[in-house]
């Protein structure tokens, strides 16, 4: 217990001794001096040049940091997201669209005077100038049947045209349904209104497809569909052929309407029947030659016209036999 006494004593008496330095304590070193400096008292640092040009530096480091801390959104406050919002902004957008259309329709189609639209000769109807072009079509292949073959559509050179490409493969796919495989196509979107109604083209007063397009020799096949909801006819098409001739040189097509000939899941029937103008959904072009190997199909627009020469109403005969409906 008297250890323990002398113990206690000695160091309160520590705990009450000045600062021991250098000079009062010659026989102390200096790391003895600097310990029991730090031990008995919370050193001053003396303020100096490169001392103060740091401080200086961690405030502006710190004020930067706070400023971009203002800019951040924390993970945790997500955004708010309405629903019902954005669903009224829908459908006052639907309300903007259908606005538009009415007082289009008083002035007159597609919003242009009649005189004007009656007198036209020549209209481009699809053209590519930009991604948004390409994205009024969509491409397909047998790849959705279990078929090898590839198609992509990207733009042309210097965003002038439109450059459909890819790899033919007839081989069938081992489903043990599938027989025959080996088709590519491009068709366009159907155009959509108001209220995501479908639209329809009205080449009424046009007598002749137009396009120029640039191939690889092959030959495609150009649909056009018709506008309809039913469902029996969402299979049937009117279609005529395309030849390319290859080349580096563009090549102006012209394919007259009253030559599409009429043909339901890819098979021509033998009753025909003439193209309904003023009811056009869309435009494609198939490729299904059987021959295996890259493709390509460059186009520039396409478009309808006139041809004042061009006299033919439909180049298909009917026969009682075949189409009685047209002799009732």
């Amino acid at each position: 217990m008297a250890l323990v006494h002398k113990l206690l004593n000695g160091m309160y008496i520590l705990r009450k001794c000045p600062q021991p330095s250098v000079a009062s304590c010659p026989f102390l070193s200096t790391r003895v001096a600097g310990y029991c400096s730090k031990s008995l008292q919370k050193p001053v640092a003396t303020p100096s040049k490169g001392s103060s040009q740091r401080n200086t530096e961690e405030s502006l480091q710190g004020h930067h940091q706070r400023e971009v801390a203002l800019d951040i959104t924390s993970p945790e406050e997500k955004p708010e997201v309405s629903f019902d919002k954005a669903i009224t902004d829908e459908i006052k957008d639907h309300f903007r669209r259908l606005k538009d259309d009415i007082v289009n329709h008083w002035i007159g189609p597609e919003g242009r005077p009649l005189q004007e639209v009656l007198l036209e000769q020549a209209k481009v109807v699809w053209q590519f100038r930009g991604k948004e072009d390409l994205d009024k079509w969509t491409v397909t292949s047998d790849k959705t049947i279990g078929g090898r073959s590839e198609v992509f559509l990207k733009m042309g050179k210097n965003n002038q045209s439109a450059l459909l490409y890819g790899t033919l493969s007839s081989e069938a796919p081992h489903d043990g349904e599938s027989g025959r495989s080996g088709y590519c196509a491009m068709m366009s979107k159907v155009p959509r209104g108001p209220f995501e109604r479908k639209r329809s083209y009205d080449w009424s007063q046009f007598n002749t497809l137009y396009l120029r397009v640039r191939g690889d020799g092959r030959p495609w096949m150009v649909n056009i569909r018709e506008d309809t909801d039913i469902i029996q006819k969402k299979n049937q098409m009117y279609s005529y052929f395309m030849f390319t001739r290859g080349g580096p040189y563009w090549q102006e097509v012209k394919i007259p309407f009253s030559k599409f000939f009429f043909s339901n899941q890819g098979r021509i029937r033998d009753a025909q029947y003439q193209l309904l103008l003023d009811k056009i959904s869309s435009v494609g072009f198939t490729l299904a030659d059987k021959v295996d190997g890259p493709f390509f199909l460059e186009i520039d627009f396409i478009g309808v016209f006139t041809d004042p020469a061009h006299t033919e109403e439909f180049a298909y005969e009917n026969s009682p036999v075949l189409n009685p409906r047209l002799f009732k």
